[in-house]
């Protein structure tokens, strides 16, 4: 599928010393498909995301430039961009049929969302890591590492389609939301990324969910998979 910008420009890359002075990095984005972008592990990740949900991208990063043109850029970024901005860096979807076991998971304590409820990952929720602040903290993980979730409902086939099917469905769904729905930071639920299960191998020791983040050297995923 041909990648693209919420203006229907074709995406590329350039430097970051190539951003026009004076313009800002959304605004030229939009306008132009061209993605300033640096020579390291963050703006890496970000353009990955562009190749992997390259809807949810142009969503973002359209609302962000009417934002903008509308606002102006000044000390502040104001509510709506704040919730764009933390989306964009540190996002995570926790699909479900329905919303009864990720609203529960979400208010629960760990030891209710990655023990009690352990059978249900994979079955009735999972977790999706979106942004690129997120992924590259997870070059190097530690315990606290933390993302920000956002609930989504899908329809109750949803697990039983393959991974790429998926990702199709969830970067369809939420760019919806992202360009016609409310924003604010708040509508975010704080999730341990390490603690999903399957994912870091200190997690099935017994008191995980109480040790102290010092006391956990980094390691990688138990199984070698999902990050």
């Amino acid at each position: 599928m041909p990648r693209s910008t919420g203006h229907g420009e074709p995406l590329g890359f350039i430097a970051q010393d190539d951003l026009p002075e004076g313009a800002s990095y959304e605004g030229h984005i939009v306008h132009t498909g061209r993605v300033p972008t640096r020579h390291n592990l963050h703006d890496f990740f970000n353009g990955l995301m562009w190749f992997t949900q390259p809807r949810i991208k142009a969503a973002l990063n359209t609302r962000q430039a009417v934002q903008i043109e509308a606002l102006g850029i000044g000390p502040t970024r104001g509510g709506v961009r704040d919730a764009l901005t933390l989306f964009d860096e540190n996002a995570c979807f926790s699909p479900a049929p329905t919303r009864l076991l990720p609203m529960r998971c979400a208010a629960s304590t760990g030891r209710t969302l990655f023990v009690t409820e352990r059978a249900a990952w994979d079955t009735r929720c999972e977790a999706w890591l979106f942004e690129h602040a997120l992924l590259e903290k997870l070059v190097a993980p530690y315990k606290a590492c933390t993302g920000h979730a956002w609930i989504i409902d899908v329809p109750a086939d949803y697990f039983s389609l393959a991974d790429a099917a998926r990702c199709v469905l969830l970067d369809s769904r939420v760019a919806g939301r992202i360009l016609t729905g409310p924003l604010d930071s708040r509508a975010f639920a704080p999730l341990p990324v390490l603690g999903m299960p399957g994912w870091w191998r200190p997690m099935h020791r017994p008191g995980f969910t109480t040790m102290r983040a010092s006391s956990v050297p980094a390691a990688r995923r138990a199984d070698g998979g999902r990050w």
